[in-house]
């Protein structure tokens, strides 16, 4: 099934050069007065191998048909990330070094997809948006409105993201998955 690479996102599973590969990280960068490309950050299946590629925005990309199993993530103990099937309680263990920059995303109780290639799990696939509480951050300004202006903001993952100046810590944050960036309060 071909997708623009506009559309990849982390966990995602690709057909490049013929070989499987999971998808670890993408940038979508605007570098001045040139075209527009995606930096993805690569791991090739079979050999483990990391690799970075740069995608035009218009470049079809080959995305994998894996078995995708609804699944809800447990918790994590070490790099080691349990997933549970909530049909039949079945758990699944995978490495952080599988899952990639995922991991940032990853909050108990989530609802993802886990993907299965030859009977073994090779990736996830996040929600498009997840919500995560701010846990630290610089004090807000009352009259602060929406502006250009940001400040950075550490998350209950660890995920930095930059944030408006009103945004507090203990609030929910809504952020996009494929670009780490902030949407909105939750």
């Amino acid at each position: 099934m071909a997708i623009p690479a506009t559309q990849m996102r982390p966990g995602m599973i690709i057909k490049h050069n013929d070989v499987l590969h999971l998808v670890f990280k993408v940038e979508h960068r605007t570098p001045g007065n040139l075209r527009a490309f995606i930096q993805a950050k690569l791991r090739n299946l079979k050999s483990g191998a990391m690799f970075e590629h740069r995608f035009r925005s218009g470049d079809a990309i080959e995305k994998v048909v894996v078995d995708e199993i609804a699944m809800e993530f447990l918790y994590a103990d070490g790099d080691d990330y349990y997933f549970m099937n909530p049909e039949n309680y079945e758990q699944t263990m995978l490495k952080g070094s599988t899952l990639g920059d995922a991991v940032e995303y990853l909050t108990p109780n989530l609802q993802i997809r886990v993907s299965y290639h030859d009977g073994n799990p090779v990736g996830i696939e996040l929600p498009t948006f997840v919500e995560l509480t701010v846990v630290e951050t610089e004090p807000g300004l009352k009259s602060a409105t929406a502006s250009s202006v940001t400040k950075p903001a550490k998350t209950e993952t660890g995920l930095v993201v930059q944030v408006p100046p009103f945004i507090n810590e203990g609030e929910k944050i809504r952020v996009d998955t494929s670009e780490g960036a902030y949407l909105s309060r939750a």
